[in-house]
């Protein structure tokens, strides 16, 4: 890996130079590997905050002897340092107080199975965790127990199966409070394809406790093996129909929204428009939401909803780090290719460069035109049936900029988007209100969409009486905003 390099970590005789975040973490690793004080770790050559490509300063990687007692296998552990706030003085990450989230709040660990004669931890994983990272620090997006992300891609770089991920709380590492806020940490959990559409259409934490179940697909501490060559399905015919599709018939999904590569235009003016705040015009530069808007987002995103009752939006002033949400899970569509931007710094999305929350007013549309990508518009059916059917609310977030869709339906209140105005817009957050009967017209006309399928694109649906079109169309046009 031409940006990192292995290196061993003087834990212990260095600790009192080492910055009070990195200690901390460093305090919970030694709690559960007295004997490994001086772990192999991979580091940065460049720092970040010296305008490395990298955000994680360090990945350290212990070896876990395992317990037969309670099927777990031995494996390598890692642990990444650097999505929260090691240092406390600003160089990355904003020091908001001890009893708030430090940095992004979490850091991200890894089980990988121990193959037999192996006498060193493979160092791909870091790089993996890397990659995730990169798109934390780009799009603001952060990771909560219950997420999938959609790698499309061999985790390893093989040719296994395991090519997406689950995240779920690390079985051993307990949250510290450092003095420069909380960490978590969450860890990643490779899935093959069925598992995470699985996820997809019921919820990520469903999944997870079904590959606890199985000892090849994890087992209680849920270990990574990227040989393994069979679904949980495959192993258990049975968890398809007994656990998941009762589980969607009875719950719908719990995903309530993903982070994907989306786009909508109004059609309602011209966009020459000046006064127009549409979400994105190509061509043009699109404006950005507030600081308000885009934590109401986010909570969106991340709110959790009690099963049967009623779905609420959170309010405008919710706060970035909601730690009520145990139900929800939210997808993070990406592709290993473009996981590697980032932006400058954290500090790219200053307040002058922000539209202030008091200026952007809501605007009633006559007429949109939504633009997907095809992983994104696969889900439509998903949050159609799974969702609004169920009373719920489904948001796209754009990982190229601040555009937003949020869909909902009749039974979520504190929506902008009414049923005498559906197509709502505030900055370039749109929301659309559908009704039982209308999303029940478009799952028969967009059958044809298909988690299964690649299809030729672009596909168009259009309903000329609701002034609605979508376009499901090739990554090129959301990686080329200018063509």
């Amino acid at each position: 890996m031409d940006e990192m390099r292995p290196s061993s970590g003087a834990h212990l005789g260095l600790a009192s130079i080492f910055p009070p975040g990195l200690q901390a973490i460093y305090g919970e690793c030694r709690r559960h590997y007295p004997d490994q004080p001086n772990p192999l770790q991979v580091t940065a050559i460049v720092k970040y905050w010296l305008g490395g490509p990298d955000p994680l300063d360090y990945i350290s990687m212990y070896r876990n002897m395992g317990c037969p007692a309670l099927d777990v296998q031995e494996h390598w552990h890692y642990v990444s340092l650097g999505l929260s706030d090691l240092y406390g003085d600003n160089r990355v990450h904003e020091f908001t107080g001890q009893e708030g989230p430090s940095g992004f709040g979490f850091e991200l660990t890894f089980r990988l199975k121990r193959e037999a004669g192996e006498t060193a931890p493979p160092t791909w994983p870091a790089e993996l965790m890397q990659g995730l990272s990169r798109y934390v620090f780009q799009s603001e997006n952060t990771f909560c127990s219950g997420d999938h992300i959609s790698w499309h891609c061999p985790l390893d770089n093989s040719e296994s199966r395991i090519q997406h991920m689950l995240l779920t709380e690390d079985p051993q590492m307990q949250p510290v409070q450092t003095p420069f806020g909380i960490v978590s940490f969450l860890q990643i959990v490779g899935v093959c394809t069925e598992e995470l559409q699985a996820a997809q259409q019921w919820n990520g934490q469903g999944i997870l406790d079904l590959l606890r179940g199985v000892h090849v697909a994890g087992g209680p501490w849920l270990i990574t093996d990227m040989r393994r060559g069979e679904t949980i399905f495959d192993i258990d015919p049975h968890l398809q129909q007994e656990r998941v599709d009762k589980g969607i018939e009875t719950d719908g999904s719990n995903l309530s929204g993903v982070s994907a590569k989306c786009a909508w235009d109004d059609l309602s003016r011209p966009p020459e428009d000046e006064d127009d705040s549409r979400s994105i015009c190509i061509g043009s530069q699109p404006r950005r939401l507030s600081d308000k808007d885009t934590e109401q987002i986010r909570e969106a995103l991340r709110k959790g909803l009690e099963i049967n009752s009623k779905s609420v939006l959170p309010p405008i002033n919710s706060q970035r780090h909601n730690q009520d949400r145990p139900l929800q899970s939210v997808g993070h569509l990406q592709s290993k290719q473009n996981s590697r931007s980032r932006k400058d710094s954290l500090e790219s999305e200053s307040s002058a460069a922000i539209v202030p929350h008091e200026l952007v007013r809501t605007r009633q549309l006559e007429s949109v035109h939504l633009k997907f990508n095809q992983e994104s518009g696969t889900l439509l059916p998903l949050c159609l049936r799974g969702r609004l059917l169920h009373g719920r609310h489904f948001t796209y977030k754009s990982i190229n900029g601040d555009t937003a869709i949020t869909f909902v339906s009749t039974g979520v209140e504190g929506a902008f988007a009414t049923e005498e105005h559906p197509y709502a817009a505030h900055g370039p957050w749109l929301q659309i209100l559908f009704t039982e009967e209308f999303v029940e017209q478009m799952l028969a006309d967009i059958q044809d969409l298909s988690m299964h399928e690649e299809s030729k694109l672009p596909k168009e649906y259009s309903w000329p009486d609701k002034k609605l079109k979508i376009s499901v169309l090739p990554d090129t046009v959301f990686d080329s905003p200018l063509q």
